[in-house]
């Protein structure tokens, strides 16, 4: 029963009216997130965000972690870079920045829409053939100046056209039927999820659907940040090898100009970065390191000030807070145009920093 509107409404209440209409989980299956960033103003916390983050050696071995780093949580885009490493393995071959791109979750600029049109023109095909729902592009700027120009929703603007572009290609490439190609029992999905059970050494333990229409498995921060982990430390000449490549030298293409995770890239050669919906980062460092992190409430602000936190609790240099990724690891809070506070991470969630 929902309750009245004058009545306080707890979690325990939320849950249970959310039951009523939805598949919704018991209050006591929600994953034990702890406080990670918080916003101050005055002195006082105004705002708190929970979440898990994990953090695993060079050996895919948990290092240290903060909340729920076991349980199952949906890797949303941070999977692409995975779904690559299985198309790159079934015989996709592409120029750097086209195989970046398969691992984008890009801005809709002209050079990922372009670049996703080269991807399929390359293997005899056009856009008709994507699955992926329409969208406008997803940069602000790049969604104004395709809307200025009379541009609508399409697929090959949504951000995850590189990949559904690959994806087809591969059909092609495999003589595997181009419809149905994002259906789980389609020998593509098969292919991929074999590669994320071998890469996050996880049997997924349930698969969804995710935005753009393709199989979305639930794993487990640890199991990510050890993937990650593999693809930045991978040996020359594999398929993981050649997607950590790829993105780490073509950052522009896996997300867009001024983007975060691009600059994450740019600050950090040889480190593979991704984001997903709903609060999701991954980082894999070049010595074999992963880090993943999920914020509870979904939002993007916390995102990159507990990364950078975080990357200094493992020793990278570069998060020191006078390092070159100082400038994403806190921002001030204003009040009539002065500082009157500050967002930043909670250094309680973390180990010391090491730089």
């Amino acid at each position: 029963m929902i309750p009245p509107a004058s009545a306080a409404l707890t979690l325990q209440d939320a849950a249970a009216a959310a039951r009523a209409v939805a598949d919704f989980p018991a209050v006591a299956d929600f994953p034990a997130h702890v406080p990670l960033a918080a916003q101050t103003r005055g002195g006082m916390i105004e705002g708190v965000h929970y979440g898990s983050v994990a953090a695993t050696d060079a050996d895919g071995v948990l290092l240290w972690a903060a909340g729920a780093a076991t349980a199952p949580v949906f890797p949303r885009s941070a999977l692409k870079p995975l779904q690559a490493v299985a198309m790159v393995r079934a015989g996709l071959a592409l120029p750097d920045e086209l195989l970046a791109l398969a691992a984008a979750s890009h801005s809709g600029a002209a050079m990922h829409r372009d670049g996703a049109r080269r991807i399929l023109s390359l293997h005899g095909l056009d856009e008709s053939v994507l699955a992926n729902t329409e969208d406008l592009p997803y940069g602000i700027r790049e969604r104004e100046e395709w809307l200025a120009g009379g541009g609508h929703a399409d697929r090959v603007c949504q951000n995850c056209s590189g990949k559904h572009a690959a994806m087809v290609s591969v059909c092609v490439l495999k003589d595997w039927p181009l419809e149905g190609y994002l259906d789980p029992g389609h020998p593509l999905q098969q292919l991929i999820a074999a590669t994320v059970e071998e890469l996050t050494g996880e049997v997924p333990s349930l698969w969804t659907t995710d935005g753009c229409g393709t199989p979305l498995p639930a794993v487990s921060l640890e199991g990510m940040a050890r993937s990650y982990g593999r693809l930045a430390r991978a040996a020359g000449g594999t398929a993981e090898a050649a997607v950590a490549r790829t993105m780490t030298t073509h950052p522009e293409m896996v997300a867009g100009a001024d983007r975060d995770v691009t600059l994450l890239m740019r600050a950090l050669p040889g480190t593979v970065a991704k984001d997903g919906f709903e609060g999701i980062q991954l980082v894999g460092l070049p010595d074999g390191r992963g880090l993943a992190i999920k914020i509870s409430d979904g939002g993007d602000r916390a995102r990159l000030p507990i990364t950078v936190r975080a990357l200094a609790a493992l020793g990278v240099p570069e998060a020191a807070p006078d390092g070159p990724l100082a400038a994403l690891a806190t921002r001030p809070v204003l009040g009539g145009g002065r500082q009157v506070g500050v967002f930043a991470a909670l250094d309680g969630a973390f180990p010391a920093p090491a730089v």
